[in-house]
């Protein structure tokens, strides 16, 4: 298929769309890529579903921990869905084709769901934090109304910013191509199109992501740091092994997540290279968000619990 492509002579301000290469230089494997995304889209929505599903029926996850772990779920659904659809469409209809504003509004979701994920993942670590360092303050500290203020700025506090940064990066001119080699529109790759100068726009790229991820990973560390500290003072190893087990889940998340994203936008722009980017970007879009109902699940003895409470009572 032929696509809508711009030369370096056409003038910059007629840019009205641009083309996601994405995995367009694998032919031979275009079906093979749209049945596994396929999968992978349904396995995350059904194993998310179900974490939100048990959390809100069971009794016995009627706590804070369980609260931002549904809203987590969700939070993976939405950020999934602004990517895997488009995907899936691209790879269908072999039509890699997306509007200027179609690609904006896909860059804008994306940057404000992923600002929610670092401030989310920050504050589960603030809940287990509370919960094994000042076990009898917690009920007084995660009350409903913290857990729900709590939650309601983790959604929206990325959200002035991130439409700013869109606005920003979208403003510019675009002349050396208006093919993305990549599988949406992110940052790295848009920026390495522009026309001129970007490093004013590079260097506002780093302090977004050192606000919105370096901050919340060096909260979760400190976090952790006197989680851990607790911990081994713990005068039994039951004690200990417990206290393990309801933190170990959430710090696998958070290196998953937090590695590869970190890596991606922390990078300057003239060490990005399309494979590394892409392969990068899969780990923190998708393959994290699959692996999330697993490793809450299994790792998790309450949700088991509950898992085969339901499963007995059907």
């Amino acid at each position: 298929m032929e696509y809508a492509e711009i030369s370096a002579e056409d003038n910059t301000s007629t840019v009205k769309q641009f083309v996601l290469l994405g995995f367009s230089d694998l032919p031979n494997l275009q079906g093979f890529l749209f049945g596994m995304f396929f999968i992978v889209y349904l396995i995350i929505l059904i194993g998310n579903s179900f974490i939100i599903v048990i959390t809100r029926i069971d009794p016995a996850l009627q706590k804070p921990m369980y609260f931002f772990l549904a809203n987590f779920s969700s939070l993976e659904i939405c950020y999934v869905s602004v990517t895997l659809p488009r995907i899936l469409y691209n790879i269908g209809t072999q039509n890699r084709n997306i509007s200027k504003l179609a690609c904006a509004t896909q860059t804008c979701f994306f940057l404000m769901l992923g600002a929610t994920e670092c401030f989310l993942l920050a504050v589960m670590s603030y809940d287990r934090y509370v919960a094994i360092c000042n076990p009898l303050h917690y009920p007084l500290v995660m009350n409903p109304t913290k857990c729900t203020q709590l939650a309601a700025g983790s959604w929206l506090g990325g959200i002035p910013v991130q439409i700013g940064q869109t606005c920003q990066i979208f403003s510019l001119h675009f002349c050396s191509s208006n093919q993305i080699n990549h599988f949406f529109c992110d940052l790295p790759p848009i920026l390495k199109l522009a026309c001129g100068d970007t490093s004013v726009n590079e260097l506002s790229v780093y302090l977004v992501a050192i606000l919105f991820a370096a901050v919340p990973f060096m909260l979760i560390l400190a976090s952790y740091t006197k989680i851990i500290a607790t911990i081994l003072r713990l005068p039994t190893a039951t004690g200990r092994a417990k206290a393990f087990s309801t933190c170990s889940s959430h710090l696998l998340v958070v290196f998953l997540f937090f590695g590869s994203a970190t890596v991606t936008y922390l990078r300057p722009k003239s060490t990005h290279s399309p494979g590394t980017d892409k392969l990068l970007s899969l780990l923190y879009t998708i393959v994290t968000p699959m692996f999330n109902p697993l490793i809450y699940s299994l790792r998790n003895k309450d949700v088991i619990a509950a898992l085969r409470k339901l499963l007995l009572t059907k």
